[in-house]
């Protein structure tokens, strides 16, 4: 069973805002998209670039170097140049604080 670790509060991740954490050694952009945070591993699957210097948009999170854009939920990827999915993570907020599992 995956362990829960406390990441950011929801101060620091206003809706429609995204942000960079580290967990464990494993970079991690977490989204706030219509007031539901999501976690995925902080690299787009095409060549490695922050995700979390991207931009959100209708479910979706947009790769800001070369454009290739992923589901939040699924991870899936939508767009070329990147077709390897993106790995995702359970969330759970309590209160404030937001929760990854690892």
């Amino acid at each position: 069973m995956a362990e829960y670790v406390r990441v950011a509060s929801l101060a620091d991740l206003p809706e429609g805002s995204l942000l960079a954490v580290e967990v464990a050694g494993v970079r991690i952009c977490l989204a706030n998209a219509g007031g539901v945070v999501y976690a995925l591993r902080d690299n787009c699957t095409h060549q490695d670039y922050p995700l979390s210097e991207g931009y959100l948009e209708d479910g979706t999170i947009e790769c800001s170097w070369h454009g290739a854009r992923f589901d939040l939920e699924s991870g899936r990827a939508l767009s070329l140049p990147a077709f390897k999915p993106v790995q995702t993570f359970e969330v759970k907020v309590e209160g404030e604080d937001i929760f990854v599992a690892v």
